[in-house]
């Protein structure tokens, strides 16, 4: 089942104890109002509880889940941070009693709605607590959003909207938001309003109003670099430094894209899909998408020597006066030099 269909289904028929797996902004605020709009506004001061799992021991909360609801029909409480699930060691200064959540999950009072956030990329599945929530919970996986999914779910919210969105524009949108589910959809509130009388989203449009972010300015400029545009790549680091970006946080970012580019390279070569190298490296899968479409034409020796060229960039932002642009300049140049023989 779809994600946003388990979640609707939160507040169709409300199960005793959910487990909500993963880190989504967008999904996490979807789950935490579907629950709060569970209980009446005038009740929820009584019946409606959040509580911090780093801060706050099991006990407490659980205390609460077992309390009969105060002039109610049902209690909810929220549990925040379970990393008593995962290998991590907890706060000297939280103790979390397992046992008695699991004699609460065997038993599962019928006035209470519990829900459990454990927005980690893994927990640990040996743990006896971790089967007994499984078995005994309703799973919401967000780690296993793929793009597909994110895609299909903005495509659809904008045709109930009774709006429609250029291919391309999708495209473009979910480019410049690095497929942030939440950030798309802040975006698109300025764009349907901005496209209320045609009722059709451009990429003129998508473009005029939505930000490039600086990853996203630095990933044109690697494909300006990878494709042998060294004026076109000097040109941009220029305007980026214009416009008062710092050369050193330019230069990180390069390194990241790089460094990613090589762990990609060297996974794909292990034979690992993308949603398995996005949960490896711990980024967006759109990225991992965007990496391999730049793959075929490179070595893994050729990404390694770039690599470590903006890796003494960076010792000699931090250790000299060097002229940052004369820097990438230089780099660029031999870049694409090393490109033209690779290519000979």
């Amino acid at each position: 089942m779809a994600v946003n269909q388990a979640i609707e289904q939160i507040s169709q028929k409300p199960q005793p104890v959910y487990l909500v797996l993963g880190r989504n902004e967008y999904w996490e605020s979807q789950i935490m109002h579907q629950v709060q709009q569970l209980i009446p506004e005038s009740e929820r001061t009584m019946n409606y509880a959040t509580y911090d799992l780093e801060e706050t021991p099991l006990a407490v909360a659980l205390n609460d889940a077992w309390s009969v609801p105060f002039f109610g029909d049902r209690r909810v409480v929220v549990m925040q941070n379970a990393t008593f699930l995962t290998g991590a060691k907890p706060k000297a200064s939280v103790k979390h009693d397992v046992d008695e959540l699991i004699k609460y999950l065997q038993a599962q009072p019928a006035e209470t709605v519990l829900v459990i956030f454990a927005p980690y990329e893994k927990i640990d599945n040996r743990k006896k607590v971790t089967k007994q929530l499984k078995k005994s919970a309703t799973v919401i996986d967000l780690n296993a959003v793929s793009e597909r999914e994110t895609t299909q779910f903005v495509q659809q919210f904008i045709q109930k909207q009774q709006y429609q969105i250029e291919p391309d524009a999708l495209t473009e949108l979910i480019a410049r938001t690095q497929g942030d589910l939440a950030q798309i959809m802040n975006e698109l509130q300025k764009l349907l309003l901005f496209c209320q009388d045609e009722r059709t989203i451009t990429v003129a449009v998508v473009d005029q109003l939505v930000a490039k972010s600086m990853v996203q300015n630095v990933f044109e400029l690697v494909n300006d670099l990878l494709a042998g545009k060294t004026n076109a790549a000097i040109q941009f680091y220029n305007d980026l430094v214009t416009q008062r970006e710092e050369p050193l946080k330019i230069n990180a970012i390069l390194e990241g894209q790089f460094r990613l580019l090589l762990q990609v390279k060297v996974l794909r070569g292990q034979g690992q899909s993308q949603s398995m190298m996005a949960q490896k490296l711990k980024v967006h899968p759109y990225r991992i998408k965007l990496a391999e479409r730049l793959l075929n034409r490179f070595t893994l020796e050729y990404l390694e020597q770039a690599y470590l060229a903006l890796v003494a960039i960076e010792h000699q932002l931090k250790s000299s006066s060097a002229n940052p642009e004369l820097l990438f300049e230089m780099f660029a140049i031999r870049f694409s030099q090393t490109k033209a023989k690779k290519n000979t």
